[in-house]
């Protein structure tokens, strides 16, 4: 088994899979004011991990668990996400996962273009990482995305923006530990929590010509 070391490697906003690129959502929400400070940040965060972050920890611990089961997870995924623009931004976000992750590890083939939550249980397994770290690691990337984008789309203090992700920490354990208990399941029956607005604004999101992030 793999150390703790390893999954903060994992999780380090610092690899190179182009999170950065992405706001998870957030740029679109900003835009149309739903999102103006640290509080109503919070509030997208909560709803972040209660829907996309439960569904991303629940399928990266599945692929951590059984990287067999990487194709049908991966169209489990697909059946999941209604936006094309959030199924693209996904699989550009697995392919780039794929990349730095061969560099670290032996990966086992999950295809060339992988939603990302089954990259990111691709890269668990490879690490020796359990089911459970591989939902802590899908579940804080759902959230510390959407946090850094924030910063610079709002200007918002880096300081009070992590003290927030502080706060979140112990709800963001909760989601992992519930997500990571269902890894076992079969694919229908996997969380399918879903956000009508994350979907709507992303297609909107996609026909800007100007944007500070690719989603």
């Amino acid at each position: 088994m793999a150390g703790l070391a390893t999954l903060l490697l994992l999780a380090d906003g610092r690899l190179p899979s182009g999170g950065h690129a992405h706001s998870g959502g957030l740029e679109p929400q900003i835009a149309a004011g739903r999102v103006r400070d640290v509080g109503e940040l919070g509030g997208f965060l909560r709803g972040k991990l209660a829907t996309s972050g439960l569904v991303s920890a629940a399928f990266a611990a599945a692929a951590c668990g059984d990287i067999g089961r990487a194709s049908e997870l991966d169209a489990g995924l697909d059946a999941r996400t209604p936006s094309p623009a959030l199924r693209k931004a996904s699989r550009a976000q697995g392919r780039a996962l794929l990349r730095a992750g061969r560099a670290m590890w032996r990966l086992r083939d999950v295809g060339r273009e992988p939603h990302q939550p089954v990259a990111l249980g691709a890269l668990a397994s490879a690490a020796g990482l359990s089911p459970v770290e591989a939902a802590v690691a899908a579940a804080h990337g759902t959230i510390t995305g959407s946090a850094s984008a924030a910063v610079r789309l709002l200007g918002l203090d880096p300081y009070a923006v992590h003290a927030l992700l502080a706060r979140l920490a112990p709800e963001c354990d909760r989601i992992a530990a519930l997500a990571a208990e269902r890894y076992g399941d079969p694919v229908d029956d996997l969380p399918a929590a879903g956000a009508p607005l994350l979907d709507i604004g992303a297609e909107h999101h996609a026909t800007w010509e100007v944007r500070l992030f690719a989603s």
